[in-house]
């Protein structure tokens, strides 16, 4: 059973950079699509980026092209989320999500969740 841990938020300024880091429990993983998702308060998920399960093919969204980069490292359990120059508007709860239906992107309605971790960007 899939089973994710996030970790790696913080508070930062806006243009500093975090690491965050998912790891899976669970007895698998490197066959599943991974991704990323975020929620800021009075607002809904969004997606950030994900990644296949090999690390062949990634997928972002228009807002953090070129500042954020995804992988994985199948043989850690762990997804990985570098975000670079960040910004006031990047300030969400960031949730890791793993999908067992899939290996290359993730489908919100098939996916498994971590707990998730806080993303503060002060300006």
């Amino acid at each position: 059973q899939v089973q994710l841990v996030e970790s790696g938020g913080g508070l930062v300024q806006a243009g500093d950079s975090l690491r965050l880091s998912c790891a899976d429990s669970g007895p698998t993983f490197s066959s599943y699509a991974a991704g990323w998702f975020r929620q800021a308060p009075g607002q809904g998920r969004e997606f950030v980026a994900s990644v296949s399960w090999d690390g062949d093919y990634t997928n972002y969204r228009d807002s953090v092209k070129g500042r954020f980069t995804i992988s994985r490292d199948n043989a850690k359990k762990t997804v990985y989320l570098q975000m670079n120059t960040l910004k006031s508007e990047d300030t969400a709860i960031y949730n890791c999500a793993l999908d067992s239906k899939s290996g290359v992107r993730v489908t919100v309605q098939s996916a498994t969740w971590g707990q998730g971790t806080q993303v503060t960007v002060s300006s």
